[in-house]
């Protein structure tokens, strides 16, 4: 795999985690949220291949991940942004 494809990866998820966890007052809220539509817009045309190979970079950056926040941020990125649906509750 190219090695440049993780890095754009983590890149991509922490841009969205700052716009997601930054104050109102660093950035506009209705920009970060229309950014991060963006985001999910754009990685939700990649065809299937290349959408599965993002899940896999993304689960190896979760596993190799040492801070506890960015894994978590990094484990629930593909659900949030509808790369893969949300398990139904088994109860």
């Amino acid at each position: 795999m190219d090695p440049l494809v993780p890095v754009l990866a983590g890149l991509v998820v922490d841009v969205v985690c700052f716009l997601d966890s930054c104050e109102d007052d660093e950035v506009d809220p209705d920009s970060a949220v229309k950014m991060m539509e963006s985001v999910s817009w754009v990685l939700g045309q990649l065809p299937q291949d290349q959408c599965a190979r993002l899940l896999k970079v993304i689960a190896d950056l979760a596993e190799s991940e040492q801070d506890p926040g960015r894994r978590a941020f990094l484990e629930a990125f593909p659900i949030a942004f509808g790369l893969v649906e949300e398990p139904e509750d088994s109860a």
